[in-house]
Order: structure tokens, then C-alpha cells, then sequence
């Protein structure tokens, strides 16, 4: 077709798409030229790093050698805007299926998104705490926080605890120190119980403290730890080997191995306390468990990360509390609208999009091995997401079970580039209805996988010993 006159309207996007967005897509073959161009000791040309999809083209192409944030700027202006509006969505979804204020709330933080979003997640947390940062006027560093009376939040605050990954606590000590000051005024706040939970708790639980035999100021601190990860030089929540093994039996056993390796307290400076009773305090009280995804170029189903943060804290609160609690998953991949399901929805979500789609199997299957990797990785995500939050329907495992094995063209591919993939999703599925996970299924469904499994297993050692 002609090309648009320059006075058309849409004439400048156009341009700037065939001109500036393709032409960096179609050079991201060069992360391989660039990977081998570095490793010979050549020099790798430096790029921001983000999201496209959040609205950061600039970091197209990719290959480059990435730089990240200010740290001093972060929580960034618009960030806050983000996560002022996603703490409202929260507040207003809980109480229009609970009929009151939410009081207590769990979040996981990743250093990697908060590189991508500037923020967006400690934002809604400071949001729902009823604080807001300040900025420096040239700099727009963040150089202090005002507390937010109650009359202008129009709300009762949020006792909010944090999970920080490994990550986010070697990157931001200066945001560990933040949170907690922010904790620390809060809970100083002359208010009442109904409107400020948290300085209620703090002051119940400093009582408790000093009758353990603690001093006054030793109870007080304890009490108000709200930031909580890994042992420092530790990483992960303490999950994967115990799925990937099956070497567990019922919900305490992955509730234990979460609480173990999360229960480090962190305050001012990135100092750490071993403080597992504490932190079954807050697990104790916990409402609502809330997870964001800040853009839409992977899904919870893509990394063992999503459910061993969000569902290993489902577990732990679910075996102390005898019942799950409020699970939310974050959608901020439109900043201007930020978005948030149940997390049984957003299961539901990548299911239908993904899981199942045909043209993502199709897609993977170019992959060879890899795209059969990729295909059981999902299988075991999908799986131990529902044995952490119980999150998964029966149908899904039907589903999968006829998308990824029995259908005989996808069977095929998996023998043939990976029948390790092959053995380990008619594992799994078997597996999934031996702890009671997936339930309505018929036996010859279960007979065929394990036949499949079976057939993979031979394949497998005709591989290794073809003798």
C-alpha cells in the first residue's frame, strides 16, 4: 500500500513502528553475537534494563550489557501512582467479598521487578500501610515519608509483612531500611485499634514479649518486625527440592521447610534477626497473601519462583490458621489501570492462554528439546502451585494430561526429543491424583499414563544402554 501523506494522524506512530520498534526487534539475534563478541573480551555496548511491554521500547534491542536504578529513587513517582491505585483495588476487592477492611496482608518482593517497575510493589505496601514517600525537588530522590492521616485515606490501614527475595535484600538495603522506619512511625501512631491494626498488635505483642522475659525496648523491636527473607547469603524460599523430590507427606512438612528458610527478620541497614516465632506471629494473622506480575512477557506458571513465594506463604498460613487465606495475584502490566484476581483466576487465566493453547504447543515444539523442557516444567509448576495453594481444578489436570501426553502427535515429539520430559509430566499427573490433588478422574486415565510413563522409562534406558 501507498504510504500515509505526513499530515495523517497516523502517520508519526507508524513511522516511528517500522523505523525505530521493528528494526530493534528484528536485532535481537545479536544477544548470541554479543554473548561469543564478550567472552572473547570484546566490548559489550551498554542499555537500559525493563520491560518493553511496560512501556520501555529503549531497552530494545536486547544483548546489551544492561544497567539498572538509582536505588535512591526508588520508590519512583509514577511507581507510587501504580501502587497506590493496586493497594485501592486490593482494599476494594477484599471488602466487597468480606464486608469489612481487610487488616492483615503478606507480599512477596523481587529485586528484579522492583529494577523493571522502579517499585511498584514496596509502593502498594507503603500505600496500604497509609505512608508516602518524598521526594528530593531536582533529584526526585526519595529522601523521607509522611504518614497519611485516616480522614484522607478514607480507610482503616493495613498491618502489611513483607517477604523480600535474596535479591531485593543485597540490592536494597536502603528500601529494608525504609519500610521498617515506615513500621516504626506507624506503629507509634495514636490511633485506635479498628483504624491502625498494626500499632494495636505491636503494643498487645510487646505485652507478650516482656512476659517471654524480653526488656521493654527488645519486646518492642520484636514486635514490630515486619521484613522478612532468607538467611543472609541465602536465596529462595526452601520449596523446589522438596517438590522436585516428592520428599514431603502433608502441608505441615512444606509449611515448615517455608517458615525455616524465611524467617530472618530485617530492619534498619539490612541487619537480620533469627526470628522464626515471630514471623508464625504474623503468619498466625495473615488475611490476605498477594503476588504482582508487573508485566505480561511471562506468566506464574513460567518460574518454580511464583509458587514457591506466593504458595509456600499459602501453606504456612493455611497450616496454622487450618484454612487458606485470601490469595490475590497482581496484574500492573497496564500501570494506568493495575488489576488484581484471585489467584485461582489468574490460574484459570494462563491455563486457558497458555497451558493449553495449541499455538504455544505448537510453538514450543520448534524447541526440540528445550520446548519439551519447557512443556513438563509447566506440568510441575501447575502441580506444585495447587499442593501449596490449592489452586488448581480437576479439569486442568484432564486437560493437560490430553494437551501434553495423550495426544499422539505431542506425544510423539516429546519421546523423541525428551522422553525424560515424557516420564517425569506422566509422573507428575499420577502423582498429583496419588496426594489427592486431582480427584475426579477415571482409572483408565491413570492406567494410560502409567503405561505411558512406562514406555518413556524404556526409551530412557535403551538411550543410556543401546547395547
Amino acid at each position: 500500500p501507498p504510504p500515509l501523506p505526513p499530515s495523517h494522524p497516523l502517520s508519526p506512530d507508524l513511522s516511528w513502528l517500522t523505523q525505530t520498534l521493528l528494526p530493534a526487534l528484528q536485532a535481537t539475534p545479536q544477544e548470541l553475537t554479543n554473548l561469543l563478541h564478550g567472552l572473547n573480551g570484546g566490548y559489550i555496548p551498554a542499555a537500559p534494563s525493563g520491560a518493553p511491554t511496560r512501556g520501555r521500547p529503549d531497552v530494545l534491542p536486547t544483548g546489551r550489557n544492561f544497567y539498572s536504578v538509582d536505588i535512591r529513587a526508588i520508590p519512583t513517582e509514577s511507581a507510587w501512582d501504580v501502587g497506590r491505585k493496586a493497594a485501592e483495588a486490593v482494599i476494594e476487592r477484599y471488602t466487597q467479598e468480606h464486608g469489612d477492611y481487610p487488616k492483615t496482608l503478606g507480599i512477596s518482593l523481587w529485586g528484579t521487578s522492583t529494577m523493571r517497575t522502579g517499585g511498584d510493589d514496596l509502593a502498594e505496601a507503603l500505600a496500604l500501610l497509609g505512608v508516602q514517600p518524598i521526594w528530593d525537588g531536582a533529584s526526585r530522590r526519595v529522601i523521607d515519608f509522611e504518614i497519611l492521616p485516616v480522614s484522607i485515606l478514607g480507610r482503616p490501614r493495613v498491618d502489611v509483612t513483607l517477604r523480600i527475595s535474596g535479591f531485593f535484600r543485597d540490592a536494597f538495603p536502603n528500601l529494608i531500611d525504609l519500610f521498617d522506619q515506615a513500621v516504626t512511625a506507624v506503629s507509634k501512631l495514636d490511633e485506635s485499634g479498628d483504624q491502625n491494626p498494626l500499632a494495636a498488635t505491636v503494643k498487645h505483642e510487646t505485652q507478650n514479649w516482656q512476659k517471654l522475659g524480653f526488656t521493654s525496648d527488645q519486646a518492642e523491636a520484636r514486635s514490630r518486625f515486619r521484613i522478612f527473607g532468607s538467611k543472609p547469603g541465602a536465596y529462595g524460599a526452601g520449596l523446589q527440592g522438596l517438590i522436585e523430590a516428592q520428599n514431603w507427606t502433608d502441608d505441615h512438612d512444606l509449611a515448615r521447610a517455608y517458615v525455616n528458610w524465611s524467617s530472618y527478620a530485617y530492619v534498619g541497614s539490612g541487619i537480620a534477626h533469627s526470628a522464626s516465632e515471630a514471623f508464625t506471629n504474623r503468619l498466625h494473622n495473615m488475611q490476605i497473601v498477594l503476588h504482582n506480575q508487573d508485566n505480561r512477557e511471562h506468566d506464574l506458571l513460567d518460574s518454580d519462583d511464583y509458587y514457591q513465594f506466593q504458595g509456600g506463604l499459602t501453606v504456612a498460613v493455611r497450616s496454622l490458621q487450618g484454612k487458606n487465606p485470601t490469595t490475590y495475584f497482581g496484574d500492573h502490566a497496564l500501570p494506568e489501570n493495575p488489576k488484581v484476581r484471585s489467584l485461582n483466576e489468574e490460574i484459570a487465566r494462563v491455563y486457558r492462554s497458555r497451558v493449553v493453547n495449541p499455538k504455544w504447543i505448537a510453538g514450543v515444539m520448534r524447541h526440540g528439546y528445550k520446548g519439551a523442557f519447557e512443556m513438563a516444567a509447566t506440568v510441575d509448576y501447575l502441580f506444585a502451585y495447587d499442593a501449596t495453594a490449592q489452586c488448581v481444578e480437576d479439569f486442568m489436570y484432564q486437560g493437560v494430561a490430553e494437551a501434553y501426553v495423550f495426544d499422539a502427535t505431542v506425544q510423539e515429539f516429546v519421546q523423541q526429543k525428551n522422553p525424560w520430559a515424557l516420564r517425569d509430566m506422566a509422573e507428575r499427573l499420577l502423582e498429583a491424583n496419588q496426594r489427592g490433588l486431582w480427584q475426579q478422574v477415571e482409572q483408565k486415565t491413570l492406567d494410560r499414563l502409567r503405561a505411558i510413563a512406562l514406555q518413556a522409562e524404556g526409551e530412557i534406558e535403551s538411550n543410556i544402554n543401546p547395547g
